[in-house]
């Protein structure tokens, strides 16, 4: 067995899982893991530079959650949009996990992208907001891949109430060639996202959100809703028309929420999709107690990963991917690795193991001590 001292004590690891690639995707649910970007460790990423991607590394990464049969949800807040990834990156990275997707499949149905107003920091209109947005949209669309319409800072700044989402939106539904996601973020992923929809009060946003659904509902594939409530989520997917999906963006309850109906759009599943796949499985088999059992130990390490404050949940996400092997170094886009500190970091590692999410012990465990001893200990 292997053992290693960590803040708090000494932690002894189990065994590792060999966790079954399932033979294709799941029957049951549609699943996209947001996916993060791999920085490349010689670049300036510090804080408020131009993003320098590892541009093999994050392909690759894609290749591992596509070869467990889910989705790739690109180019979103996982892949530190808004926090580090400019347009100039985001637009590449659209454009490369796009292709790479076409030695899968098609495109369109493997990867979705999003797309958002922030390379228009400055847009003070909702002229310059759709025109933005469109944009960006362009840009998916020309690239082959599916469309998520992000929520916009922008447009959460200068709206005067729902009439001003619903202007914007229906221009951009009213384009739409195909149908596409619509994100709503909650303020805990971003505090400039408070009130989106027209309201502070989640009840009246959710009557203008299912309004504008309502009203363009051929070209609303589904809604990826991140509310972190369970309830709400469960009544705003009863309450969408029929045939508009809603993914589950709760990473502190997907399990009970996907199987008892909702699909998924998740940050966690960057991180789990070896178990995630394989609970996919037992549920389309329906297996619900092999489905429970290989869940429920994510749930704890997905809480701890998305903790207050929930938007730092992205260092989470990729220390895991280096003390997995995904990557050569734990560093990040904009310096976001120093977002979590070590004792959180060191609990991150222990409820990676319990789940059976550290694929190779000795490489965790060597990778763990490298940064504990840059920490001094």
């Amino acid at each position: 067995m292997t053992s290693i001292v960590l803040p708090g004590g000494e932690y002894t690891l189990r065994e590792p899982v060999a966790w079954e690639r399932p033979a294709g995707p799941p029957r049951g649910r549609i699943v996209y893991a947001a996916a993060h970007v791999v920085a490349d460790p010689l670049g300036d990423n510090t804080p408020g530079s131009p993003a320098v991607v590892d541009w093999d590394a994050t392909l690759r990464f894609r290749r591992h959650l596509w070869s467990h049969g889910l989705r790739v949800a690109d180019a979103m807040d996982t892949a530190q949009r808004n926090m580090g990834l400019d347009w100039a990156a985001t637009s590449e990275l659209i454009r490369r996990s796009a292709a790479e997707a076409a030695g899968f499949g098609d495109p369109a149905t493997l990867v979705a992208c999003g797309a958002g107003t922030d390379h228009a920091p400055g847009a003070g209109t909702l002229e310059a907001v759709t025109a933005a947005y469109t944009e960006q949209i362009e840009t998916v669309r020309e690239a082959g891949a599916g469309v998520i319409i992000m929520a916009s800072r922008q447009l959460a700044r200068i709206a005067r109430g729902p009439e001003d989402y619903h202007t914007v939106y229906g221009k951009l539904l009213s384009q739409a060639d195909r149908p596409v996601i619509l994100h709503w973020l909650g303020e805990m992923f971003d505090p400039n996202l408070a009130g989106y929809w027209g309201s502070r009060d989640v009840t009246e946003a959710t009557a203008s959100f299912l309004e504008l659904i309502r009203e363009h509902a051929p070209m609303v594939d589904g809604v990826k809703v991140s509310l972190l409530d369970a309830e709400h989520e469960i009544a705003l997917r009863a309450a969408l028309p029929e045939g508009v999906k809603l993914y589950t963006g709760d990473d502190f309850n997907y399990p009970s929420l996907i199987a008892s109906g909702s699909h998924a759009l998740l940050g966690i599943f960057d991180a789990i999709a070896p178990a995630a796949a394989a609970a996919l499985a037992a549920l389309d088999a329906g297996n619900l107690a092999r489905y429970d059992e290989i869940m429920a130990p994510t749930v704890p390490l997905s809480r701890k990963i998305f903790e207050t404050p929930t938007y730092n949940y992205k260092t989470g996400i990729v220390f895991l991917a280096w003390l997995n092997g995904h990557q050569d170094a734990f560093t990040m886009v904009n310096g976001a690795q120093a977002a979590r500190s070590l004792p959180h970091l060191a609990e991150v590692f222990r409820l990676a193991d319990a789940a059976g999410l550290l694929a190779d012990p000795e490489l965790a465990v060597r990778r763990m001590r490298a940064l504990l001893e840059v920490h001094g200990l």
